[in-house]
């Protein structure tokens, strides 16, 4: 006998907005990254390479706009091709942040992306938004509603307890 979990209809699953920066991309990381992130269950709706022009850069930095290190930002992530994409899952902000690990590669924790592939402050791999109202800033920055996919993969439901993330157990 096969058992099949239940889905019952609860919040939607949050998105959020990651960038593996130009220092990713030109060290080859880019589906060491991705990897970690469809192991761990997040679903992809949204994926693309990119260059960040200094106008995207400036409205995704901008709440650094004061802050001395704001030049070097703008600087880093418009000096080659970023890729960009919206992961979906349930906490999906916390789950990756905690994936991410420390900003400065150095103080970032072994088994996080910072930890196992970074040390500098300065070059430091990736980006998350840092909570859902900036995921839905920055995912409208990045990404058109169009090119932002919903869909449902096989086994989906083995990964996802929806019952769970609606407080229902």
């Amino acid at each position: 006998m096969t058992s099949k979990p239940s889905r019952p209809s609860s919040r939607p699953l949050e998105r959020t907005l990651i960038l593996v920066k130009p220092d990713g991309v030109a060290r080859r990381l880019v589906g060491a990254i991705l990897e970690r992130f469809e192991q761990r269950g997040l679903k992809i709706a949204a994926l693309k390479m990119m260059n960040v022009d200094a106008g995207l850069a400036e409205r995704h930095y901008g709440v650094h706009k004061d802050r001395p290190f704001y030049a070097g930002l703008i600087r880093f992530i418009t000096a080659g091709p970023v890729v960009a994409m919206v992961l979906e899952g349930p906490r999906v902000v916390e789950v990756t942040r905690k994936m991410m690990g420390a900003t400065f590669g150095w103080k970032a924790e072994a088994g996080t992306i910072r930890g196992d592939h970074g040390i500098s402050n300065s070059f430091n791999l990736i980006h998350g938004s840092d909570s859902p109202e900036s995921a839905a800033k920055e995912i409208a920055l990045f990404f058109q509603p169009d090119e932002i996919l919903s869909y449902e993969l096989p086994g989906e439901a083995w990964v996802f307890d929806r019952a769970e993330d609606a407080g229902e157990k």
